[in-house]
């Protein structure tokens, strides 16, 4: 019907300017509850909805958008990830599906920076200690850790995240090395100071400090795991601020509880919020609930971007930010 708004269905509550500008201008329907919507609801939620706007928590695969129904036109996925979204059956069933690309970059880039001199420095052991009124006063020994100036620092995952920490990490006064699915252009190594290495087994066995920026795609589950691990050397540090599943955790933790590594600063965990208990246990380990890209700014610029999808998209174009297989 002409002038008829679009049935916009929200997964979970979002910043209050977003969800306002949503109810201007869509017949919005948001979860008051903010939990994770069951199996169930999600699928009852696409077959009512012209567009669904989820995010990383809800899981969408090929068996859920055939009980979808004909309605559901758009996932305008709040997020840039898209790994939890069966992009090619969405496609197969001509529904679009959008992300929100290039916002949180700089989010992101500096929570691995500050997870980098959080391990290196043993900034939480500090704070538990004055928290617990547990220090006695300045000692020339006392809570030594390492500076990060001269170390090599080798980024997995040379996109728009990790040229931004390689940036970052240079003004720190750290080697930069990297290794990509495809070396970067010669000008851009220049200006990043970056050196590539062809083989990921090699560039890991030898780094100070390794960062995971890489997304979560078939190739890269557990792109980390025991073999590749055990690599590294037993004064190394790891960090991730991308996707827990690039990392085989149950390894990560058996290595760091035996020395193998030196330390972990970890954003993102292979089963969600349902983290190793043994990994909570150690003081070589930094753990942060998924706070890499939690910024006020961040968050209400993704949603412009939802919000710029979904307005496009009615007005009978592309979205801008289109996810299509071929970019996954």
């Amino acid at each position: 019907m002409p002038g008829e708004r679009l049935s916009v269905v929200v997964t979970r509550r979002l910043p209050e300017v977003v969800e306002t500008r949503l109810k201007e201008l869509f017949d919005v329907e948001l979860n008051e509850s903010d939990t994770p919507m069951e199996r169930g609801a999600l699928v009852e939620a696409m077959r009512r909805a012209d567009v669904l706007v989820p995010t990383l928590t809800d899981t969408i695969d090929g068996a859920m958008l055939a009980a979808a129904g004909d309605r559901l036109k758009l996932i305008a996925n709040y997020g840039a990830g898209v790994d939890h979204i069966d992009v090619s059956t969405a496609r197969q069933r001509g529904i679009h599906v959008s992300n929100t690309p290039g916002v949180l970059t700089d989010d992101t880039a500096d929570m691995t920076m500050a997870l980098i001199l959080a391990v290196t420095r043993r900034i939480p052991e500090g704070l538990a200690r004055m928290q617990s009124g547990e220090w006695e006063g300045w000692r020339p020994t006392a809570m030594l850790g390492g500076r990060i100036a001269g170390r090599r620092l080798g980024i997995l995952g040379m996109g728009r995240i990790g040229q931004a920490v390689a940036k970052r990490a240079a003004a720190f006064g750290m080697q930069i090395h990297y290794h990509n699915r495809r070396r970067l252009h010669r000008a851009i190594e220049e200006d990043l100071q970056a050196t590539w290495w062809e083989s990921l087994d090699q560039m890991v066995s030898r780094m100070d400090i390794l960062s995971i920026n890489c997304p979560h795609t078939p190739s890269t589950f557990h792109l980390m795991n025991a073999r590749r691990l055990k690599l590294m050397k037993p004064t190394a540090v790891i960090v991730n601020t991308s996707r827990g599943e690039v990392i085989d955790e149950n390894a990560l933790t058996r290595m760091l509880r035996a020395g193998e590594i030196a330390g972990a600063g970890l954003d993102v965990f292979e089963q969600g919020a349902d983290i190793n208990p043994r990994l909570r246990e150690l003081q070589n380990v930094v753990l942060l609930p998924h706070m890499g890209s939690a910024t006020v700014e961040g968050r209400v610029e993704m949603g412009e971007k939802v919000l710029i999808n979904i307005k496009t998209f009615d007005d009978g174009h592309r979205p801008p930010d289109l996810v299509v297989p071929s970019m996954l």
